[in-house]
């Protein structure tokens, strides 16, 4: 009898386990392609559709929290949340708390761009005082001795799309864009109105970290992420939002 209750508990305590949730941050600034936020939800997007099928291969439910950027960071070292994707090292020089990093899944390029196709790419410390579209909390090491120095000034938006529709309707010049979302929102522009890269201000590697934390099955998620690299899916999914080779 108390073997098939100690049976019984042990079942008990595996599904139990099994259904605790995968908890994702997503910063409020993400945008198409990376994410669509509908009613503060995710819904669709790059890093939605690679985060909820990680959870589904660990085999387990996916947990969003949608949360202002500058709160993502406080919200790993309280564990309130286990996962953040799409980070690099460089962008937390004095993290505190014990993460593990996956292997690098993408490559972000950082773009300065405009309007206009530039006849030559144009380097951003020859530019005459200006403001440039920025989005709200991002950092943009090429460019901060520039604003340091009241060379040119930030002209930040909530997301990322919307430095674009600002800088589209003649808000100013020029912008910082990531390559994704360049893209995705010249894909809804004709050939004539689509906004130009005028140069790369810095390629990154990202990826994601984990909180190390006994209660998260910490290895099980960096081996599905490697997988899911090695295997092309994440390449798959970036092409059935932008396209591409």
């Amino acid at each position: 009898m108390r073997l098939a209750l100690g049976a019984l508990l042990l079942i008990s305590l595996n599904v139990a386990a099994a259904d605790v949730p995968l908890r994702f941050v997503v910063p409020d600034s993400w945008a198409m392609p990376m994410v669509q936020l509908e009613r503060g939800r995710p819904t669709q997007g790059i890093l939605y559709d690679v985060m909820l099928s990680l959870a589904t291969q660990v085999g387990v439910p996916a947990e969003f929290h949608v949360l202002p950027r500058a709160r993502v960071q406080n919200a790993m070292e309280h564990g309130e949340v286990d996962v953040r994707c799409y980070a690099a090292q460089s962008w937390l020089p004095n993290q505190s708390g014990d993460y593990i990093w996956s292997v690098p899944l993408w490559t972000q390029n950082d773009l300065l761009i405009s309007r206009q196709d530039p006849l030559n790419s144009i380097i951003p410390a020859s530019l005459s005082r200006q403001p440039i579209g920025t989005v709200l909390g991002y950092s943009y090491p090429t460019l901060q001795p520039l604003f340091d120095s009241d060379r040119l000034h930030r002209d930040d938006a909530r997301n990322q799309e919307q430095v674009l529709e600002k800088l589209q309707a003649g808000r100013y010049r020029y912008a910082v864009s990531n390559q994704w979302t360049l893209d995705w929102f010249n894909q809804r522009l004709l050939p004539g109105r689509q906004l130009q890269a005028v140069t790369v201000l810095q390629e990154q590697h990202v990826g994601c970290y984990v909180r190390n934390d006994p209660k998260v099955p910490v290895q099980r998620i960096l081996r599905t992420l490697l997988r899911m690299k090695m295997s092309g899916e994440i390449d798959d999914i970036i092409r059935l939002y932008i396209g591409g080779d």
